[in-house]
């Protein structure tokens, strides 16, 4: 007769032990990426309720194949691009009814001079100009704050496709600033 001396794991203490650590894995994913994946998803649709919506998805997602994230560096770029493809998701379960609304600052607009809020609207108009090869690497690169490889991975291009489209970008952006100040000059 073979005694066996080692105790048989409980099945669901494992399960538990597990479910636990993922709990904690996110809710650090969450903590950390927060605020960077609801203004990235704010400069996208410019509606508070709709970021907000998306980006509770996203966070859903990330939860049900939080095991897929092996590499937590990679961890923001992973999460931009789920709220990127849900945010695509959007236009083809349903055409929205779009109206003209009054645009919510994320920024505090009591903490800004008047001058500086005028500066900061004539920028965001300028880039929401740009056609969308443009501004999507550059809102990937200012508000993400995402180097050019991260981009390329998430947009699926060349890193040196990638690095065109922000130069490019900046440059119109630079130009618009030049007529914005030539006109100023010519009008003051």
């Amino acid at each position: 007769m073979q005694i066996n001396f080692f105790r048989k794991k409980n099945p669901s203490a494992s399960v538990v032990s597990g479910m636990q650590t993922k709990q904690k894995r996110y809710e650090a994913l969450v903590q950390a990426y927060n605020r960077d994946v609801y203004r990235y998803a704010y400069w996208l649709v410019r509606d508070k309720h709709i970021a907000e919506d998306i980006v509770q998805e996203t966070f859903l997602r990330a939860w049900r194949s939080l095991d897929s994230l092996k590499d937590e560096k990679a961890a923001k770029s992973w999460l931009i691009t789920i709220l990127r493809r849900e945010n695509a998701r959007r236009f083809e379960r349903k055409q929205l009814n779009l109206v003209d609304i009054e645009d919510h600052s994320v920024t505090d607009a009591h903490s800004l001079s008047s001058e500086q809020q005028i500066e900061n609207e004539w920028l965001r108009r300028q880039i929401d100009k740009l056609a969308p090869e443009y501004k999507e690497p550059l809102l990937l690169q200012l508000i993400g704050g995402f180097n050019g490889d991260e981009i390329a991975e998430m947009l699926e291009l060349n890193k040196n496709t990638v690095m065109t489209r922000l130069f490019r970008a900046r440059n119109q952006l630079k130009d618009a600033l030049e007529d914005n100040q030539n006109r100023g000059q010519s009008n003051g």
